[in-house]
């Protein structure tokens, strides 16, 4: 049996169909698909305008995950590394994969000198909460996510 190429590479402009059709995956999982309302020229624009960034870990060619993240700052802690996507695909999961990603992650923002690093979790998605534990992941309990769309 063949040994599977694994490649962990920072994502392309090439890239983005995919990691659009990724988060796609991520949203039906989440039950939230309707919600999903940015094409791919928006993705487009923001990649190219540097707006956020993602690593792709590649299984023999095919991307079967990413990280997209971004960096924010904190007035309390300074810069931050935000992961606003994790994504594995189904049929990639419990081969390591995630762990490899999430580490890269890890690493861009100790290599940038971050103080910190911070994502979100629903709170039902316990696979995901369990792999977070493995990391002494902090989980507030007094912070209420707001938002407000500007458009509908």
């Amino acid at each position: 049996m063949k040994e599977e190429e694994i490649v962990i590479r920072k994502a392309l402009t090439k890239d983005i169909p995919q990691i659009i059709q990724l988060v796609r995956e991520l949203a039906i999982y989440e039950k939230s698909e309707d919600k999903m309302l940015v094409g791919l020229t928006t993705y487009q624009d923001a990649f190219d305008a540097g707006h956020f960034e993602a690593f792709i870990v590649e299984v023999d060619s095919q991307i079967a995950g990413i990280a997209l993240y971004y960096s924010r700052f904190s007035t309390w802690r300074g810069p931050i590394l935000y992961l606003e996507d994790f994504i594995v695909r189904q049929q990639y999961r419990r081969k390591g994969l995630g762990k490899l990603l999430f580490e890269c992650f890890i690493s861009e923002a100790r290599e940038r000198k971050y103080e910190m690093c911070a994502w979100q979790v629903l709170d039902w998605n316990e696979p995901a909460i369990s792999f977070y534990n493995k990391y002494d992941a902090v989980y507030e309990d007094c912070w209420v996510d707001v938002k407000m769309y500007l458009s509908n």
